[in-house]
């Protein structure tokens, strides 16, 4: 199977093929920032033992995203829809997962834990697996990486509208409402996917197993995900620690944490047509490198503010979620030409994207694997008000993701922009 050359994406179908990235975000949003704290705060759940159970969770998850990758590459060389249909058991299985995850009907702390792992490990293959299909399907429509961001922003675009729901309706509606409306979104977001334009694929002879270790031989792609894991690490951190800072550091009331929540992911909604035009101008690295500095220059804010500092904080969330805009269309544009350019579409895509989740996965595992042991350990509790737990908190939600910013940053104009000889944009 190949993808059709020089092929695009209509712009009036595309919100079909991205609405899919509105359950997928939505439910991203309740199992890696809402879930933990939820335990904590409702069971009583240690956080040592809330970072080891996600951290093992999610690295499991992650070790096997490589080989659903593989598997979604065979799909895609038997049919279209054989992916919509494997595409629609998963979303059945990430559906009841969900739902498992925050009604848990056990009790006690070790049935507790036992039920949460086998459910986040279910939840969170199926998870991928769908995610797996769906940009693979995105990235078989060749283009420019203009093209290219524009389908990223709309698969991105809608993420960020289910990232908006499940900010606020937990609060609105409550968890059963936040379910039922995850459950409706799953099946309204299929059905549109089912209806979308198809990439044009053709048989070819099968892809050997080892080809799930190609993206690695790619120079491009090593450094793109040495960038990418640098700059996700620095994004997962202050993800995690985002309702302690704000309870425990600000200490707003809690009516105001949707407007936490909604206003960055507004933003970075609202700004992805302004780095469209940065990518027309500029290219893709030169607008990432943008979007990394501008987030450093607003985050590093939040480490002077203290309590009673709600509405600085939600300028800084307005103003961060915009620098979040440029971390979601140039990575995937960046990703997707690397691809055509390797003549690997149509073949592997579904590996790159396995590696890609995989590095996703693992920095959101490092951040709560790592960060809550570590606020633990240096004396914060959920509710501490001492002057040292404030620190350690300080430290880890504001600075630390500044210091790895930088640094990712300083990667990018190496790699892309120092180097790059010609194409804007290309690894």
């Amino acid at each position: 199977m190949q993808a059709a050359a020089n092929s695009a994406l209509p712009g009036a179908q595309a919100w079909r093929y991205g609405l899919m990235g509105l359950p997928l975000a939505f439910v991203a949003l309740p199992l890696y920032v809402l879930l933990p704290n939820h335990y904590a705060r409702e069971f009583g759940l240690p956080l040592a033992t809330l970072g080891t159970l996600l951290l093992i969770t999610r690295l499991l998850d992650a070790v096997i995203d490589p080989l659903l990758g593989r598997a979604c590459d065979h799909l895609f060389r038997r049919s279209a829809g054989a992916v919509l249909r494997a595409a629609a058991l998963a979303c059945v299985l990430m559906g009841a997962g969900f739902a498992a995850l925050f009604f848990p009907p056990v009790q006690g702390r070790d049935a507790l834990l036992a039920w949460s792992a086998l459910w986040l490990v279910l939840t969170y293959a199926s998870y991928s697996a769908v995610m797996l299909a769906h940009q693979s399907w995105g990235a078989l429509f060749a283009g420019d990486a203009l093209q290219q961001g524009r389908l990223a922003a709309w698969r991105e675009g809608l993420g960020l509208a289910g990232v908006l729901l499940a900010s606020v309706l937990p609060l609105w509606w409550g968890l059963r409402g936040t379910v039922l409306l995850f459950w409706l979104a799953l099946l309204v977001a299929w059905w549109s996917w089912r209806h979308a334009p198809r990439p044009s694929v053709a048989s070819a002879a099968p892809v050997p197993a080892a080809a799930v270790w190609l993206p690695w031989r790619r120079a491009g792609f090593r450094r793109l995900l040495a960038v990418f894991v640098l700059n996700g690490i620095a994004s997962a951190v202050p993800a995690t620690l985002v309702l302690f800072f704000v309870q425990d550091r600000l200490r707003a009331p809690p009516a105001l944490e949707p407007l936490f929540l909604g206003g960055y992911f507004l933003s970075a909604a609202l700004s992805l047509p302004l780095w469209l035009r940065a990518v027309r101008r500029f290219g893709l690295a030169r607008s990432w490198l943008a979007g990394m500095l501008l987030a450093v220059a607003v985050f590093g804010w939040a480490g002077a503010l203290g309590a009673g500092d709600a509405m600085p904080f939600l300028l800084i969330c307005g103003l961060s979620g915009v620098a979040l805009g440029a971390d979601l269309v140039m990575p995937a544009a960046l990703l997707a030409g690397l691809m055509a350019r390797n003549g690997d579409l149509g073949q592997t895509q579904g590996a790159y994207y396995g590696w890609w989740n995989f590095a996703t996965k693992a920095n959101l595992a490092l951040a709560a694997g790592l960060a809550l042991p570590l606020l633990a350990h240096f004396g914060y509790t959920p509710g501490a008000q001492t002057s040292q737990a404030q620190l350690a908190l300080t430290i880890a939600y504001c600075f630390l993701p500044c210091a790895l910013k930088l640094l990712a940053a300083a990667l990018v104009y190496g790699f892309f922009i120092r180097r790059r000889s010609g194409a804007k944009g290309s690894p």
